[in-house]
């Protein structure tokens, strides 16, 4: 077992601090969509959710597997948290003063509980499967080429994340037809911006390895 030094515990918490807040950027930011080409909407989330499952890669790399699933334990636990204080916040009532933003306060914040699950579900299990691949294709290919094991855990993972948040959110509302075509370009969106984060991951893990950060390549 690895014996984490202070130093270790510092860029730890940092990274855990740079995790939690893309994923709450995403899961709220996320809800405002940009237009993009061929005529398709983009979520402005796919700036910022990517960084959540390079971020448990990085961390996967320099501190281990179980270092990484703990980052998740901590993004569900945070999200569930997130949602009852959200669902406590929306059904208090309203002073007179504050009426101004109710509508929109409630618009925002006051998701149903269908689109709450499919968040959480569709997280808890695509996070943890990007744990799994990352470390399944380090098996195989070797402590090298971080950058090619990332962003084939991370296929892997936006592809799972994207389908269960869909269909638990949306089966029965829209026709099969109509989510799979929503699916398939959000996916491919959030994959590409996985490879044009790489940058910054090899960026990450030369800050968090220091002097010996050229292990990796």
């Amino acid at each position: 077992m690895q014996t984490l030094t202070e130093r270790d515990y510092k860029k730890i918490l940092i990274c855990l601090t740079l995790y939690l807040t893309s994923l709450f950027a995403a899961n709220t930011l996320g809800m405002k969509l940009m237009p993009f080409i061929f005529g398709t909407n983009l979520s402005v989330g796919v700036f910022c959710f990517p960084i959540v499952f390079i971020m448990t890669d990085m961390i996967g790399e320099i501190y281990g597997k179980k270092m990484a699933k703990n980052f998740v334990l901590a993004g569900v636990i945070s999200i569930v948290l997130f949602l009852f204080y959200s669902l406590i916040s929306t059904s208090m009532p309203w002073a007179e003063k504050g009426l101004w933003v109710k509508d929109s306060y409630n618009q925002v914040f006051g998701l149903s509980a269908r689109i709450s699950i499919a968040s959480l579900t569709a997280f808890f299990i695509a996070e943890y499967q990007d744990v799994i691949a990352f470390f399944f294709f380090r098996k195989k290919i070797g402590e090298k080429k971080f950058w090619l094991r990332s962003n084939l855990s991370n296929i892997w993972s936006q592809f799972l994340d994207t389908v269960i948040f869909m269909f638990v959110a949306f089966l029965g509302i829209y026709p099969f037809a109509t989510i799979i075509a929503i699916i398939i370009p959000w996916w491919l969106y959030k994959v590409l911006m996985g490879f044009l984060y790489t940058p910054l991951s090899y960026l990450g893990i030369y800050l968090l390895k220091g002097k010996n950060a050229n292990q990796s390549n």
